[in-house]
């Protein structure tokens, strides 16, 4: 283990590694319950209210026991980042073998899309959110809300492993990016592509909603912590957040018209 770890978490580990038993892993699962508690916090930001923070615990309680029982304690990994991968791991897969979004949420959101096109078409720009809402008689929170939801379904679907029938990757930190996976030359070039053009969209934010993007996905804190950092309600950096994640959607559409 590091030498940073505690004579007492050092004696956790001992028992553990030797026994493998109930009351020693209820222990450690305790003690490292916050890297569950801090998953679940960022992954339902992007989810729809529908989706139970309880069924998301499970499976970051799940991937934490996992995380126990396959962690090697002689590689140079530190077990909260080892575990850290298998808790996010096992949440993502759980999401993805269970319909978490539902039908109603589908179908607003491809309404939202198909009049986020026409409004488009018609003015020769992305539209904004109030637009969309205005176009479908809705409220912004459910344009802005519909365009979160199918950008997170989208990442989900992106992330997905290859199937290989084995799930032996998941060992070690090579869970999210296998050796077998090395990218392509093309394959960098376009990525490097994306992140440019999202550089360009997040400049077009106004200022508090740099600074809810860069917390949140920069220096990973959750939007409770943001709305202490800035002095503002936990609702209010929610709703930062989901507008601008409304305009990068659009930044990145308007600059791939461009090119």
């Amino acid at each position: 283990m590091s030498k940073h770890t505690s004579p007492l978490e050092e004696q956790l580990w001992d028992t553990w590694i030797k026994n493998k038993d109930n009351e020693t892993a209820d222990k450690l699962i305790k003690k490292y319950l916050y890297l569950v508690n801090f998953h679940v916090s960022r992954i339902s930001t992007h989810l729809p209210g529908s989706v139970s923070k309880d069924d998301i615990k499970s499976l970051g309680l799940i991937g934490l026991y996992d995380a126990l029982k396959k962690f090697d304690p002689d590689r140079d990994l530190k077990f909260d980042t080892y575990a850290s991968f298998r808790i996010r791991g096992m949440i993502l897969d759980g999401l993805r073998k269970e319909d978490w979004l539902p039908r109603s949420v589908r179908d607003k959101a491809k309404q939202v899309e198909q009049a986020m096109q026409e409004l488009e078409q018609k003015h020769q720009r992305p539209p904004a959110s109030s637009e969309v809402a205005a176009y479908l008689k809705i409220s912004e929170k459910e344009v802005e809300d519909a365009v979160k939801d199918t950008l997170f379904a989208n990442v989900l679907s992106m992330e997905e492993k290859t199937k290989d029938g084995s799930n032996d990757h998941k060992e070690g930190i090579g869970y999210t990016l296998p050796d077998t996976h090395s990218t392509t030359p093309e394959q960098r070039l376009i990525k490097q592509e994306d992140f440019g053009e999202l550089e360009e969209g997040i400049k077009q934010l106004n200022e508090n909603e740099q600074m809810v993007v860069s917390l949140f996905y920069k220096e990973e804190l959750t939007l409770t912590e943001i709305g202490q950092v800035l002095g503002l309600t936990t609702s209010r950096i929610s709703q930062i957040h989901r507008k601008a994640i409304f305009k990068l959607k659009n930044s990145l559409s308007l600059l791939r018209m461009a090119d």
